[in-house]
C-alpha cells in the first residue's frame, strides 16, 4: 500500500473500488455405506457434479477416486457460482471406478442425489440418501454435502489526517487529498481509493472511509505493503540540509470488520417467509377473458400463477416447512357476497398455509 498526497483545483474526486464479484461457494462431499460393486475388494468411488443447463446435465467436475472405500471423504472440492435469484439444479452422481473404462457410463453406478444449490446453502450441511436410476434407494448409501462461501468479505475502515503539509497553491493553502495504491503481481502500483479533497488547508482531517480488504491487499493481511507516512518534497530535500519532511500523515484509526453478505445470513440459518397476496378486484378483468390476469386458462396457467411459481420455486428452498400463507383481497364471498379485504385462498382462515411442493 502506498499513499500519494496531491492537491487539486478541480473539485471532487471519486473512489475507485473493486469490480463486482460473483459469490463463489465451495461444496465438500462425503458418502457413507456405498454399494459394493467389486468382487475381490470394495468399491473405488468418485463423485461427479453436474448442473442443469436448458434441460441437459452438464458436468462441472469430478473428485479424486477413494480406493477400496465405502465411506469416502473426498478431498477435492467443487466450486460453483451462487445466484439467489436463479434455480440452480445440481446432480451429485457416484461411480465405482473401472480403470479400463473410457466413458463415464462404463463405470458402475453407485447412486445419485439431485437438488438445488439453494437447498444446500440454506441447510449449510445437507445429509440425504442416494437413489439409483430406477428411483429405488441405493442400499443404505447416503451423501453429505457441506457449503462454504469463498468470498472474502472483510472490510477495512481508516480515518486519517495530515499536519503541516506543503503549501502548493500560489494564492491560499493547498487542497489536499490522499490516494491509496496496491502493488500488483507485476510490480506496478494500482489505484485503490482516493479520499475527498479538502479545500484550503495544511492540516486536513479526511472523512473515515471503507474499502474491501481484498482490494487493498488481496485479502492477505501478511502481504508486504509499503506505507509512507512522511510527505517528502524532493526539491526541498535537495535544497535544505536539515530538511525532514513537508508534513506527515496520521492514521487515527484502523479497523478490520466483516461486511456480512446475504449468503452469510443464509448459511447462518436465516429462513425466508413467503406470503402470497392475490388481487381479486374487478380491475383484473373478467377471468373468462384471455386479457384478464385471472384468466381461467384451459392450459392451466395465467399471469398470476406464473409470477407465484417464479418467485415461490426459489423462496421455497429457504423455508424449512415449505408452507406458505396464501391470501386474497377484493372478492365477493359467499354467503353474504360482501367484498372481503383479506381471506384465505383455501377458505380456512385458521390455517391459510399452502404447500410449496
Amino acid at each position: 500500500m502506498a499513499y500519494t498526497l496531491g492537491s487539486t483545483t478541480e473539485g471532487q474526486t471519486r473512489s475507485v473500488g473493486p469490480q463486482h464479484c460473483v459469490t463463489r461457494v465451495e461444496l465438500s462431499v462425503t458418502s457413507n455405506s456405498l454399494l459394493d460393486r467389486d468382487v475381490a475388494s470394495k468399491s473405488d468411488p468418485f463423485c461427479v457434479l453436474f448442473h442443469e443447463v436448458d434441460g441437459n446435465w452438464m458436468e462441472l467436475g469430478r473428485t479424486e477416486t477413494a480406493v477400496n472405500n465405502l465411506n469416502p471423504v473426498f478431498g477435492m472440492k467443487f466450486q460453483v457460482d451462487y445466484h439467489f435469484e436463479e434455480i440452480q439444479k445440481l446432480r451429485f452422481a457416484l461411480f465405482d471406478e473401472d480403470k479400463c473404462a473410457t466413458q463415464l457410463y462404463e463405470h458402475d453406478f453407485l447412486g445419485e442425489f439431485i437438488c438445488t444449490l439453494g437447498v444446500i446453502v440454506s441447510n449449510k450441511k445437507l445429509h440425504r440418501p442416494l437413489i439409483l436410476a430406477n428411483g429405488k434407494p441405493a442400499g443404505k448409501g447416503s451423501i453429505t454435502i457441506t457449503a462454504q462461501e469463498l468470498s472474502d468479505n472483510r472490510i477495512i475502515t481508516l480515518t486519517l489526517s495530515g499536519r503541516k503539509l506543503d503549501k502548493k497553491d500560489f494564492f491560499g493553502k493547498s487542497d489536499p487529498y490522499l490516494e491509496f495504491h496496491k502493488q500488483g503481481e507485476d510490480g506496478t502500483w494500482m489505484l485503490v481509493h482516493r479520499t475527498e479533497v479538502i479545500k484550503n488547508t495544511l492540516d486536513p482531517s479526511w472523512k473515515p472511509f471503507t474499502v474491501p480488504l481484498i482490494s487493498l491487499c488481496n485479502g492477505d493481511v501478511d502481504r508486504n505493503i509499503k506505507v509512507e507516512f512522511d510527505c517528502i518534497n524532493p526539491k526541498k530535500q535537495k535544497k535544505k540540509k536539515n530538511y525532514k519532511n513537508s508534513g506527515f500523515i496520521i492514521v487515527k484509526s484502523c479497523k478490520i470488520t466483516r461486511d456480512y453478505t446475504f449468503l452469510d445470513y443464509i448459511l447462518g440459518g436465516c429462513q425466508l417467509m413467503f406470503t402470497v397476496g392475490i388481487d381479486f378486484t374487478a380491475s383484473n378483468g373478467n377471468p373468462r377473458e384471455p386479457s384478464s390476469l385471472h384468466y381461467i386458462n384451459p392450459l392451466g396457467s395465467n399471469e398470476y400463477l406464473a409470477a407465484i411459481l417464479a418467485v415461490g420455486q426459489i423462496i421455497q428452498d429457504y423455508d424449512t416447512d415449505k408452507m406458505f400463507p396464501a391470501l386474497g383481497f377484493g372478492a365477493q364471498l359467499a354467503p353474504d357476497w360482501k367484498v372481503s379485504h383479506e381471506f384465505a385462498i383455501n377458505f380456512d382462515p385458521t390455517n391459510p398455509f399452502c404447500s410449496g411442493e
